[in-house]
């Protein structure tokens, strides 16, 4: 089914854009901006590109986020708001990585655009600047939005006792994590063998092919080890200062990061962005790396559980995850907008519920061998602080997540607020084959009628 759909996005891609000077109309106006049923039709087709099922419903959908776009732009515009061009090129290089990938291979979207993805690139690029201006505007109109614990207990309150969410079990897990640490001559095997791939490089071989040939980032490798355009917070420290100090089509030396041994050369540098590309080797933990980060975590553990030092301080001083040691090591939702430590067991890694679920609240499990999401070996020992039951909501257990949902509905206020000004005192006017359409009737008044039939 899934190829089906595929198909038939390419033999709408392909019409579409064969047809674009005959057919195009143009199907709104938004003050001065005008916005084209091609425009309609490309999103509208690239919908259909995700697997899902033909809806020509979708494109009232698309009508309104394109009328929403084109206010903030001429709101944005009047506010002195700008893009940067990385960030333009990195959204672009994104897009066309996902376009890509669903219509399996760039030969396959070359077939259907009816020309070369570089090309196809320029096209999409004042589009995603558009949208890229639009986001940021957004996020102005709502930077001053914030709720305090009385504006949280109102919204709390002013829900129905029979309408209060339920949630599923939530638990608080700390980690600590001990990596093996390779000795000068156990590094020295993956450092020659990337030096050798360097200097096949500087004597002509293709960078981009070694690149998929043997980098281990699956994040780049198959784009020949290319990386979108960062900055100076974005990458390891090392990578950074390699990536600042070389002048574009310089090799850097092999250096070493937390992820592994690397050599990067530097494509483009625009202002405070690089772009560049990078070959990675993972190191693999030999027996006795492995065996040294057990004697290790083993000691770590026997001192938390004898009470001679609080888990707390074990995580800080010798977890090797960053991403919880400067925590406590105590494993932070992500999802929640307030970076809470309470997690649902749904959106646990599976394999630290499989741990957790038969542990006692204030139990620590035993030592033993894991591979975290970068495919990197290591130990941990799991530290179960609390497990609270499936519960109607309320504000002392919940308060974080009511929190959450307090902004967001303030945030909505905010945003919606600012439309209905905005419509009112800007001209809009909208094709009658989009009149049908119930999640424009905000937009289509009598002004935008009368204005249609001049």
């Amino acid at each position: 089914m899934k190829r089906i759909l595929i198909i038939a996005f390419l033999l709408i891609g392909s019409n579409l854009f064969a047809q674009k000077k005959v057919i195009d109309k143009v199907v709104a106006v938004v003050g001065d901006n005008i916005i084209l049923q091609s425009e309609i039709e490309q999103q509208y087709a690239q919908y259909i590109l995700q697997g899902t099922k033909p809806d020509p419903n979708i494109k009232c959908y698309i009508m309104q986020s394109m009328l929403s776009q084109k206010l903030l732009t001429k709101q944005a515009a009047i506010d002195s708001i700008v893009v940067e061009e990385a960030d333009i090129d990195n959204e672009v290089d994104r897009r066309m990585r996902t376009m890509i990938s669903r219509a399996g291979g760039e030969q396959r979207l070359e077939e259907f655009l009816g020309r070369p993805v570089i090309l196809y690139k320029d096209e999409i690029r004042p589009d995603i600047h558009e949208q890229l201006v639009a986001q940021k505007m957004q996020a102005k109109i709502t930077e001053k939005v914030e709720v305090t614990p009385l504006d949280v207990r109102r919204f709390f309150e002013a829900i129905p006792k029979d309408s209060l969410p339920t949630y599923n079990t939530e638990v608080e897990v700390g980690e600590v994590v001990i990596y093996p640490k390779l000795t000068k001559q156990e590094k020295e095997v993956y450092k020659d063998k990337l030096e050798a791939l360097r200097l096949r490089i500087k004597n002509g071989d293709s960078f981009a092919t070694l690149a998929r040939l043997y980098s281990q980032d699956p994040g780049s490798a198959r784009d020949g080890g290319e990386l979108p355009f960062f900055d100076r917070q974005t990458m390891a420290k090392e990578f950074t200062a390699w990536a600042f100090k070389l002048k574009p089509g310089e090799l850097s030396p092999v250096f070493e990061t937390e992820f592994g041994f690397h050599f990067l050369e530097v494509l483009e540098r625009r202002g405070e962005s690089v772009r560049a590309r990078h070959i990675l080797i993972v190191p693999d933990s030999p027996p006795a790396a492995m065996e040294r980060a057990k004697v290790e975590i083993d000691s770590i553990y026997q001192k938390v559980v004898d009470k001679k030092m609080d888990f707390s301080t074990a995580a800080s001083l010798y977890s090797g995850n960053n991403d919880t040691k400067y925590n406590g090591g105590m494993i932070l939702n992500y999802e929640s907008a307030n970076r809470t430590t309470y997690i649902p067991t749904d959106k646990l890694d599976p394999s630290i519920f499989l741990v957790v679920d038969t542990m006692k609240v204030g139990s620590y499990s035993k030592p033993d061998v894991f591979t975290d999401n970068r495919g990197k070996k290591g130990y941990r020992f799991l530290y179960l602080k609390t497990k609270i039951p499936p519960h109607t909501a309320n504000l002392e257990q919940d308060f974080p997540k009511i929190k959450d949902a307090a902004y967001e509905e303030k945030n909505s206020k905010v945003v919606s607020n600012w439309f209905d000004k905005r419509r009112k005192s800007t001209y809009i006017r909208i094709d009658k084959d989009f009149y049908n359409c119930d999640i424009l009737k905000e937009w289509i008044t009598d002004t935008t009628v009368s204005a249609n039939n001049e």
